[in-house]
């Protein structure tokens, strides 16, 4: 049996091995570029991921600072199996007991491309017993495991011959901020949120009006990208600090080198970020949202209809995302939304950078106005776009509609 371990005994947070970024579908290049922005060289990684050489304290930096990957996932191990008596061998070769706690807990996952599993929880469960036995036959004892992800995580990545066994670094997904907690009707996910204002040139150096802001979402992550804050800051817990050889030390650390200091008080620190609403509830949830992500000073709210949203003088971004009328007797009244959407575009954001995402591709051409790029973002199960459009001062007439 061909047989790679990536690991130092004991477990040394500095030990360099293979990092995965996971991301949702369609994110991926957008995820390599925040990544190259931060100084990785990045790997491809397959559809939905990409890949670095870093050890497990530039996954802790990465979980932390990453505003689009959902997960951080460091390989332990990469082995021949062609076999679930394979894989068992193969895992029982790792010294675990230099890495989940006796006393702690720990979960597996795991994606499967084999024709011997045909059921996954199978294929976890070999890999959760492997892990066991070697713990209980040094110390006559083992830690608890279930399907829970709020301690230590264990992927297991199966496909043709080769195994793979990887420490999930982030636990819960890293689109749990943390401050989201009025979600309000159908939110969007943060990192969602993120990948949707990197794509359309937010930076924070200009203007940013959210019309139909639903839970505050996007404002919320253009305020934290704006004056730089990471986005994990507020999460209470990572799967990396369930491991031994955790330094709370080295993450202190990094979470001190990776925070900006705080503007002097009463400052704001960039350009207005504007989030409206013909929702009363909607603002609401805005508003106490960003309190809880301390951001609520950077953003402007208001209760009106989105084409009575107040614009700044200096020209900036503009994002909408409507409803997409996706349930049964949602449709008819959408459809006179949408060509209201592209009317407002054409009489009030003459020279501004203006984009619209949308999961119902049908309503999206009664906008009326001619796209300058389709972007292919699913929401969830949702096959979504985001449409941008340059709409000119002083052009008024009805262009071509996105196909």
């Amino acid at each position: 049996m061909q047989y790679s371990l990536h690991l130092d005994r004991p477990m040394n947070f500095e030990t360099t091995s293979t990092l995965r970024l996971s991301c949702s579908p369609g994110q991926r290049d957008l995820l390599a570029d925040e990544l190259e922005h931060l100084g990785v060289t990045t790997q491809q990684g397959g559809p939905t991921g990409v890949e670095c050489q870093g050890s497990l304290l530039d996954a802790m930096r990465l979980n932390l600072v990453s505003r689009i990957a959902m997960r951080v996932l460091y390989r332990l191990s990469s082995f021949a199996c062609t076999h679930p008596d394979e894989l068992s061998v193969g895992v029982s070769k790792i010294p675990w007991e230099d890495i989940i706690p006796l006393n702690g807990y720990f979960t597996v996952t795991c994606t499967v491309d084999h024709p011997t599993i045909d059921n996954t929880m199978f294929a976890s469960l070999k890999v959760k017993d492997a892990i066991v036995d070697r713990i209980r036959g040094i110390f006559s004892r083992r830690p608890d495991s279930g399907p829970l992800r709020n301690a230590a995580v264990i992927h297991l990545h199966w496909a043709g011959d080769t195994a793979q066994i990887w420490i999930d670094t982030s636990g819960q997904k890293l689109a749990d901020r943390g401050y989201r907690k009025m979600p309000h009707l159908a939110p969007l996910r943060e990192t969602l949120a993120a990948a949707i204002l990197q794509q359309s040139g937010y930076t924070g150096a200009a203007p940013l009006v959210i019309p139909m802001c639903g839970s505050g979402t996007l404002a919320i992550e253009a305020a934290l990208m704006a004056t730089g804050r990471p986005p994990g800051l507020l999460r209470s817990a990572y799967g990396f600090q369930h491991l031994v050889a955790f330094n709370k030390d080295a993450w202190d650390t990094i979470r001190h080198d990776a925070t900006p200091p705080k503007p002097r008080r009463g400052r704001t620190t960039c350009p207005p970020i504007i989030a409206t609403d013909i929702n009363p509830d909607a603002v609401t949830a805005t508003q106490r949202n960003a309190e809880t992500a301390g951001v609520d000073h950077l953003i402007q709210t208001d209760v009106c209809d989105f084409a009575d949203t107040p614009m700044p003088e200096e020209k900036g971004h503009l994002i909408l995302h409507p409803e997409y009328g996706l349930r049964l007797g949602e449709q008819h009244d959408l459809e006179l939304l949408y060509p209201r959407m592209g009317d407002f575009l054409k009489h009030r954001c003459g020279g501004w950078s203006s984009w619209i995402y949308t999961g119902n591709l049908e309503l999206a051409k009664l906008i009326g106005l001619r796209t300058s790029c389709r972007v292919p973002l699913r929401n969830a199960k949702v096959d979504a776009r985001l449409f941008g459009y340059d709409v000119w001062e002083g052009r008024h007439e009805r262009q071509d509609s996105p196909s």
